[in-house]
């Protein structure tokens, strides 16, 4: 049976009504990119097609300098925080319960992101999930963030699952699908209440598509 539940945060368990996109757009003004020219609009295309990546990795690419990504980083972080602080996100309808309902089920939850860890834990405590969730995991030194198969892995071994068939990873972005995919989970399902639409989740490697993260317990019992 599936032992382990590995969960996106913005755009699948929680709401983001263009907040990402917005300190993306404010980390840039802040870095001398003007709105309604090439370079924001070339930004912004590579954010959209990035969207789930290390945001780190993402503002590295932008930049090709690592003084400035860094600084871009922290302006981002900042912008995201202080959406938080103003109540700006929120959880998607039914992933609350949703969480509850897995580890009723005894399937542990770890929630990923690719935020700073700083920025993770301020989105949670926001949330009152800090009770709701087994793991939360971020990028950091040695452990990358997706594409890459990390994060999940770092929650295999934290959580001390025994075996990568009993994982299920669901998010909303081809990112988070080639992740569960690269890890080798059982279970990796796109949700379409975030960043990619439909036919973006549905190139990428996976086995399920889901209206919602609601719709996720009720698949882990039809295979478990």
């Amino acid at each position: 049976m599936i032992r382990l539940a590995v969960l996106d945060m913005a755009g699948t368990t929680v709401r983001d009504d263009g907040v990402v996109e917005g300190a993306f757009v404010a980390a840039l003004e802040a870095m001398g990119v003007a709105r309604g020219t090439p370079r924001m609009d070339a930004s912004l295309a590579y954010v959209r097609e990035t969207m789930g990546a290390s945001k780190i990795t993402v503002f590295r690419h932008l930049f090709d300098d690592d003084g400035r990504a860094a600084e871009a980083n922290q302006r981002f972080e900042a912008a995201f925080a202080a959406a938080i602080a103003r109540g700006d996100v929120e959880p998607l309808p039914g992933a609350e319960a949703a969480l509850a309902e897995l580890r009723g089920a005894g399937v542990r939850v770890c929630l990923t992101t690719g935020f700073s860890a700083d920025t993770q834990r301020r989105l949670i405590a926001g949330l009152g999930w800090a009770e709701r969730v087994d793991l939360a995991l971020a990028p950091g030194p040695g452990v990358r963030g997706r594409p890459y198969p990390d994060l999940i892995l770092q929650a295999v071994m934290r959580l001390e699952i025994d075996a990568l068939s009993e994982v299920a990873v669901a998010g909303d972005t081809a990112n988070d699908l080639l992740a569960g995919s690269r890890a080798g989970a059982r279970v990796v399902a796109g949700v379409l209440t975030g960043a990619h639409d439909r036919a973006a989740l549905e190139a990428a490697p996976h086995t399920h598509i889901l209206g919602s993260i609601a719709e996720l317990p009720a698949v882990l019992r039809s295979i478990s």
